[in-house]
């Protein structure tokens, strides 16, 4: 655990419910600049537990499953986040399914050729879509906090850029010229569903670690 100002004790440990270091790493950086200060830490600082399927139908539900078994597992505050692509044409689909949308052993590439496949020959102007992120905050004593982010713009037929990931080759956020993949990770960061829900949940999060103090 980190240490914090002399004399002041150890930090308040945060759990992000996530193997994704960059996730972690996001969130300690956005508590920083807030002046927050907390011993962030992903799952890979535990030890392993059984993590739940994510079986909801909302952002929202899966969200709060991966931050309860967090809780459950480490008995700390934790935070846990479910985002997706959700494409207009398509009645919101593929929605909480954005990560397994082509099946079982779905990949990003997988995953994005299905998705223009079934936008082939669609006109632009009906081609819009939004990324969506909920984000859950636990506490050991069970109360719960969500946000969410939500980025609204567009999808192209032809994926450029060779940033980010999943859906961002295709989608260009309102008022850009580019898709999210042609943006740098700072210049996706203060737009972006998730730069959004992390930023929501930084005061509700401050107030939790004091109430713990």
């Amino acid at each position: 655990m980190s240490a914090g100002p002399l004399g002041s004790g150890p930090l308040p440990v945060v759990v992000v419910a996530t193997h994704n270091a960059k996730k972690a790493a996001e969130l300690h950086r956005v508590l920083a600049a807030a002046g927050v200060e907390a011993d962030v830490r992903g799952l890979d600082a535990f030890p392993a537990y059984p993590e739940p399927e994510e079986t909801e139908r909302t952002f929202e539900g899966n969200a709060l499953l991966k931050a309860r078994a967090a809780v459950a597992a480490t008995g700390q505050l934790a935070v846990a986040d479910d985002s997706g692509l959700e494409v207009d044409l398509l009645n919101g689909m593929p929605g909480v399914r954005s990560a397994r949308w082509s099946g079982p052993g779905a990949t990003d590439q997988r995953n994005l050729d299905l998705l223009l496949a079934q936008l082939a020959d669609t006109p632009a102007s009906e081609r819009t879509a939004r990324f969506v992120c909920a984000m859950a905050m636990v506490t050991p004593s069970g109360d719960v906090n969500l946000v969410r982010g939500v980025m609204e713009g567009h999808l192209v037929l032809e994926p450029k850029g060779v940033n980010g990931f999943g859906y961002d080759p295709i989608f260009v956020a309102t008022g850009n010229t580019v898709t999210n993949a042609e943006l740098t990770p700072e210049q996706k960061d203060t737009i972006s569903h998730r730069g959004q829900a992390v930023r929501a949940i930084v005061p509700l999060l401050d107030a939790a670690l004091k109430e713990g103090e």
